[in-house]
């Protein structure tokens, strides 16, 4: 296989992994024109979704609790009344398949859209960000955060 194509695959694969696991509908990917830019969201017909995407995930320190997962999914939701945040998507881990590229070690994850980079800096300052690190950081014991610009998506 290709080294273009092996990444157009693994891009494309971790985007449905990522979506399933929010229970979001499947993005198609596709590279976006020469001189296009993320800012200028999608092709015509197609949503215009933020292009600034703000994944996290989180690992409890008593992954078997349900207690403490649903005191930091709580605390996911108190985020969603940053103004900031376009999109918010709050997940825990989906029973699917079991294979050599999903990781299933994680207990839950959030998935944040804002309209550019300046409302995603601003957002880690936000007085409601920081009162949800204070509150919950004691449940997680690893988080790991993936930020990338959106160049396509298509919903529906």
């Amino acid at each position: 296989m290709e080294k273009k194509n092996r990444r157009k695959f693994i891009e494309k694969g971790a985007a449905t992994v990522a979506a399933a696991a929010l229970g979001l509908p499947a993005m198609a990917s596709k590279t976006a024109p020469s001189g296009d830019t993320a800012s200028k969201h999608t092709a015509a017909g197609d949503s215009n979704r933020p292009p600034v995407v703000h994944h996290v995930f989180f690992w409890l320190k008593n992954p078997a609790s349900t207690e403490d997962r649903d005191k930091l999914v709580a605390g996911l939701k108190t985020l969603a009344g940053i103004p900031l945040i376009k999109e918010l998507y709050v997940g825990v881990l989906a029973n699917t398949e079991k294979r050599d590229v999903v990781d299933a070690s994680w207990q839950v994850s959030e998935l944040m859209f804002f309209e550019d980079l300046s409302a995603q800096g601003n957002y880690q300052q936000h007085p409601l960000h920081l009162a949800f690190v204070k509150n919950c950081s004691p449940l997680w014991e690893k988080v790991v955060v993936y930020d990338a610009m959106n160049l396509f998506n298509r919903i529906g």
